[in-house]
């Protein structure tokens, strides 16, 4: 399979799509973000070494809520940081790249705590993970969950889980789709890449996920530079609920954006899909990149005041361990 995969990405230099959306044209040099990784990972050892929490101000926390988490009906949303989600859809819980880690990988410490504790989280039906880096598939986390629970991820993932016992694995390609617990399930395109460890660089896919059930729907981007898929999956799927996308981890642009959006594209990206809610993420728990950790927010409300629709309340700019219903 990894061969299979590896074949793939070799005719598809960003994985996904084209600096314009177009995989005929694609222009992302893979030995260059490896390269230009190892050197930004030396420049972010020396940064860390800065007094950061008193530099940076973090996501707010929901105060003064009771998060129901244990109610399975309607479609809900509970943001646990980063891009990690817990939800309700079709009488089923979903956990989408949960992270509850006080640090990701070994230089990026988590900054406020996740929205609840992982104690506390009920039984779940449905465990997403869109890609294999550190700060969406957190292995710590993922331990202590059961292994019957029914795990979804992308082409070339799934030997991870079976080899931490988990017992039903399904992996998909792009635009597939697979039904657990009564939700429809599909992988959607990105425009990212994938690497875990020192060999396996691009042989793991990753992408997105459209949720549906009773004739609801929730799209939850992943990692993602902005492409011409948002406007393809909002063809292929009209009237989603929510848009769940990335706002942060984009500067410094020249070496971020082929696989990260700004707010301002993720604004774009809403636009594009359709979508009734934005729902932003990807942003104030781990300073991953140059931009202050609120600094995304603020950047999306501004936008949002020029080109956004008339009705703010579309933009739900939701606090860490706030719970959303729609």
């Amino acid at each position: 399979m990894e061969a299979r995969l590896a074949a793939r990405l070799a005719c598809e230099p960003d994985g996904a799509l084209g600096r314009e959306g177009d995989a005929g044209e694609a222009q992302f040099d893979c030995r260059a973000v490896e390269r230009d990784l190892r050197l930004a990972a030396r420049a972010r050892a020396a940064e860390q070494q800065r007094p950061l929490r008193q530099q940076l101000t973090r996501a707010p926390h929901a105060r003064d809520q009771r998060i129901r988490l244990r109610r399975r009906d309607g479609l809900r949303l509970t943001w646990i940081g980063h891009a990690s989600f817990f939800g309700t859809l079709g009488g089923a819980r979903f956990l989408v790249d949960p992270v509850f880690s006080r640090r990701v990988g070994v230089f990026y410490p988590r900054f406020g705590r996740p929205g609840f504790p992982l104690a506390e989280l009920p039984e779940i039906d449905l465990l997403l993970v869109t890609h294999a880096h550190y700060d969406h598939l957190d292995a710590p986390t993922v331990r202590r969950l059961p292994r019957t629970t029914p795990v979804v991820v992308p082409l070339g993932l799934g030997r991870w889980f079976r080899r931490r016992g988990f017992e039903e694995v399904t992996e998909l390609d792009r635009w597939q789709s697979v039904e657990v617990g009564g939700v429809n399930v599909t992988l959607t395109p990105s425009r990212h890449w994938s690497r875990r460890s020192v060999a396996d660089f691009n042989l793991k896919l990753w992408g997105g996920y459209v949720l549906a059930a009773d004739g609801r729907a929730v799209y939850h981007a992943g990692d993602t530079g902005y492409c011409a898929a948002f406007a393809e999956i909002g063809r292929r799927f009209p009237g989603l609920d929510a848009a769940i996308l990335p706002i942060g981890a984009y500067a410094p642009a020249w070496f971020m954006e082929p696989n990260h959006m700004n707010p301002e594209q993720a604004g774009r990206a809403f636009l594009d899909l359709g979508a009734r809610h934005l729902v932003p993420m990807h942003w104030g728990a781990f300073q991953l990149t140059d931009e202050p950790l609120s600094e995304p927010a603020e950047r999306l409300k501004t936008w949002w005041a020029s080109n956004g629709p008339d009705d703010r309340r579309r933009l739900c700019l939701m606090a860490v361990g706030e719970t959303l219903s729609l």
